[in-house]
């Protein structure tokens, strides 16, 4: 987490941080911590950590976007998909990866990308 100009921290919109916390959990194998009004999170690297705010508008397709790796893009579709996730971009080539968009359960839309 402590990488000279590497991303370690976010605060992720959620107008119901239970839920939306309990979705990257199951989802992406997120570590939750706390709970109650703004759970914590470390990603599954333990690279980035943050905190599922209600306080933050939903930023939906506006402004930075995200991309989690994962190792199976349609596995992982499907996952989010049953845990209330929305594709917003059916995967596409681009280059040597396979990349697609989903809504999460608070409405935030987030990348997601596989090497090919």
């Amino acid at each position: 987490m402590f990488r000279a100009g590497g991303v370690s921290y976010l605060r992720i919109p959620a107008p119901d941080p239970e839920l939306t916390a309990s979705f990257y959990e199951a989802v992406f194998g997120w570590s939750l911590r706390g709970g109650g009004r703004s759970p914590g999170f470390s990603d599954a690297s333990g690279h980035v950590i943050g905190h599922f705010v209600p306080d933050l508008p939903v930023a939906g397709a506006a402004g930075v976007m995200p991309y989690i790796y994962v190792e199976d893009l349609q596995d992982s579709i499907e996952l989010l998909r049953s845990r209330g996730g929305e594709v917003v971009t059916a995967p596409y080539p681009e280059g040597d990866m396979r990349v697609a968009r989903f809504r999460d359960p608070a409405g935030n839309v987030i990348g997601l990308w596989q090497r090919s």
